[in-house]
């Protein structure tokens, strides 16, 4: 696999090279989290701002549901638990990408949670994708 994705030029175009080689199909799930998860990290460092959130996708009692947070006075405002529900999130999914690096986490996963972990953070992934923005 190779890819290089160059900056936007004058006119709002870029440039984009991806070779893609036969062995990268064998596990295009382990192949795509190789550049998932650091662009993930990446993102999360260089945020500006967080994308409204579902209470149900973040456990409650920890201090992360719109529900926990002092109320708002308007209803154009955020909560106090905001930005915290997003970080989860993003921390969450890029733990998931973690675990599928560290190899073959649906063959030989160490524990029951684990399991359900990565699949709750693939979901919140597929949920959240158009919101990955900075």
């Amino acid at each position: 696999m190779y890819v290089k994705i160059g900056k936007y030029n004058k006119k709002g175009e870029r440039k984009v090279i991806v070779k893609i080689d036969n062995e990268d199909t064998w596990g295009a799930y382990l192949t795509l989290a190789h550049i998932i998860h650091p662009l993930l990290i990446e993102l999360k460092k260089t945020k500006h701002g967080a994308p409204f959130t579902d209470d149900e996708d973040v456990p409650e009692g920890q201090n992360l549901r719109s529900t926990e947070a002092p109320p708002i006075k308007h209803t154009w405002d955020t909560d106090d638990n905001f930005f915290k529900r997003w970080d989860w999130i993003m921390d969450e999914i890029i733990w998931t990408f973690d675990q599928i690096l560290k190899d073959d986490v649906y063959h030989d996963v160490e524990s029951k949670e684990d399991y359900e972990r990565v699949t709750n953070g693939l979901k919140l992934f597929g949920k959240y994708y158009f919101c990955l923005w900075d």
